[in-house]
């Protein structure tokens, strides 16, 4: 299952120290794909990573639109079966997004 969210950061760093702001957005950004997705095991891309923390610790990106897709584990050690990988999608805007789901065949 693969589906395109737009997650509003300014709402989850809010009121948060500006040392602390990139890496609570990525926080926020597992807490969003933990309850869409209903894995405990999220998984963020590097460019996704990339683009939170592309203006500083302090000055992260007001909206990012992020594919998350739910995949089955390969490795044996985990006792989770499937985790979701969210991956960044580029915009020019963020005006009239609404999460969609992604066909992958």
């Amino acid at each position: 299952v693969t589906r395109d969210y737009t997650i509003h950061l300014s709402k989850y760093t809010h009121k948060t120290t500006f040392k602390k702001k990139a890496p609570k957005a990525i926080k926020e950004i597992k807490k969003f794909a933990q309850k869409a997705m209903g894995t405990k095991d999220v998984r963020i891309d590097a460019k996704l990573n990339k683009f939170v923390w592309s203006r500083g610790v302090r000055n992260v990106p007001g909206r990012v639109r992020v594919r998350l897709s739910r995949r089955r584990s390969d490795d044996d050690e985990t006792d989770e079966e499937l985790y979701t990988l969210a991956q960044l999608v580029e915009v020019t805007t963020f005006k009239g997004l609404s999460t969609e789901v992604v066909n992958d065949a």
